[in-house]
C-alpha cells in the first residue's frame, strides 16, 4: 500500500460575474479543507472566462489562506513564460509565510496562443522563454545577487525550491522533470489519436511516468500528481443530467485540442473525456479501474468538464470525501489525511 494525498481542483468556471465566482471558489476550498482534504488547486487563465477566469492565481490564494487553516494551496498551473522570474520568486515567497508554508508551486509552458501575444511572446518560443525564466525563479529563490551585490531576494525562498510542480502530456516532458527532481503533474484527460481513439488514460500515462521516474535523480522521493474528473451525486440520474449539460458545452473546443470523439453519445463524451461520473458505488468502480492512480502520490478531483451548480459540487466534496476516498483506504483527518491505493510502481 502507498499513502497518497488527496486534493481538490477549482476551476472557477460558475456562470456568475468576476467576484462572484472568487467567493464561490473559495467557499468550495474552505468546504474542501472542512472534510479533510489535503490541497486545493487553482489553474492560471489569461483573457477567457470561459477556461478558468483566474488570471492571478497567488492574490486569490492569499485571500484563501485567510480563510483556511490546513489545506495546502496549489497552482496548477502558473504560466511561467508570461510571468517576470523574479516578481514571481518575491509573491511566491510572500504567499508562503502567509500561509504557514502552505504553498505548493505548479509551474507549465501554457497552451493558447492568442494570449502569448499579449505579453510580447510568440508561442513557438514558450519552451525557450520557460527554460529562461526558470532559471532565473531558483536563482531568486536560491539567494542569488539579482543585478546587484546586496540585491537579493526578501524574504528568501525557503523550501519553495522543494515544492515545485511541472505539468506535460508527453514522455520527452517528463523525462526533463524528473530531471530537474520536480514533482510531475498529469493531466485529468489527453487526446487519443485517431486510429487508436479508445486508448485509456493509462495505457498514455504510464509511460510518461516510466520516463519521469526513470529520470528523477537518486535521493529525491517521486511526487506525482493525478488529476481526474469526478463528479459524485447521489443519485446517477441527477449525475448524469449534469454531466450531459457540460461535457456537451466544452465538446467542441475538446475536439478543437485534438480530442478525437467516435461519437457524441453521453456513453462515448464519458470515456472519451475520462469522466468518473455517477453515485460513490459509479465512481469507485471506476476509480478502481485506473491503476495510474495505484503509482499517483497525489489524486486531485475536479469537477471540470461538468461543471454543476455550486451546491452539487459541495455535495459532490462530502460524497467524495465520506464515501468515495474512504472506500479507496483514504483516512480523513485534521492533520495528515492520506488516501491508499493498492499498487505502487510498476
Amino acid at each position: 500500500m502507498s499513502t497518497k494525498r488527496l486534493g481538490f481542483f477549482s476551476r472557477l468556471l460558475d456562470d456568475v460575474p468576476a467576484g462572484e465566482r472568487y467567493r464561490l471558489a473559495t467557499e468550495q476550498i474552505v468546504h474542501a479543507e472542512r472534510h479533510g482534504f489535503n490541497t486545493a488547486w487553482v489553474a492560471q487563465h489569461h483573457f477567457h472566462r470561459d477556461e478558468g477566469g483566474l488570471p492571478s492565481p497567488l492574490p486569490f490564494l492569499s485571500f484563501v489562506a485567510a480563510r483556511t487553516t490546513r489545506i495546502r494551496l496549489g497552482t496548477g498551473i502558473i504560466i511561467l513564460p508570461m510571468e517576470d522570474p523574479v516578481r514571481l520568486a518575491e509573491d511566491t515567497a510572500v504567499l508562503d509565510l502567509l500561509s504557514n508554508g502552505r504553498l505548493e508551486i505548479g509551474l507549465g509552458t501554457g497552451a493558447t496562443p492568442e494570449s502569448f501575444l499579449a505579453f510580447g511572446i510568440e508561442k513557438a518560443d514558450r519552451n525557450e522563454v520557460f527554460n529562461r525564466n526558470y532559471a532565473r525563479l531558483l536563482e531568486a529563490w536560491r539567494g542569488a545577487a539579482l543585478g546587484h551585490d546586496e540585491n537579493r531576494l526578501y524574504p528568501d525562498g525557503g523550501s519553495l525550491e522543494q515544492r515545485i510542480w511541472q505539468a506535460t502530456f508527453s514522455a520527452a516532458g517528463a523525462e526533463r522533470i524528473g530531471q530537474a527532481g520536480s514533482g510531475l503533474m498529469l493531466s485529468r484527460t489527453q487526446p487519443r489519436s485517431a486510429d487508436q481513439p479508445w486508448q485509456t488514460l493509462p495505457d498514455i500515462q504510464h509511460p510518461i511516468v516510466d520516463a519521469y521516474l526513470a529520470n528523477l535523480p537518486a535521493g529525491i522521493a517521486p511526487r506525482i500528481l493525478g488529476s481526474r474528473s469526478l463528479f459524485v451525486a447521489d443519485t446517477r440520474e441527477e449525475a448524469l443530467k449534469y454531466a450531459e449539460i457540460g461535457l456537451n458545452r466544452v465538446l467542441d473546443r475538446f475536439i478543437a485540442n485534438g480530442h478525437h470523439v467516435p461519437d457524441r453519445s453521453l456513453p462515448a463524451l464519458i470515456r472519451s473525456f475520462d469522466v468518473h461520473v455517477g453515485t460513490p458505488d459509479d465512481v469507485i468502480a471506476s476509480l478502481s479501474a485506473d491503476s495510474v492512480l495505484e503509482r499517483a502520490t497525489d489524486v486531485v478531483f475536479q469537477v471540470h468538464s461538468v461543471d454543476p451548480p455550486h451546491a452539487l459540487i459541495l455535495r459532490s466534496l462530502e460524497l467524495t470525501a465520506q464515501q468515495v476516498a474512504p472506500t479507496l483506504g483514504w483516512t480523513g483527518g485534521q492533520t495528515s489525511p492520506v488516501l491508499k491505493v493498492a499498487g505502487g510502481q510498476r
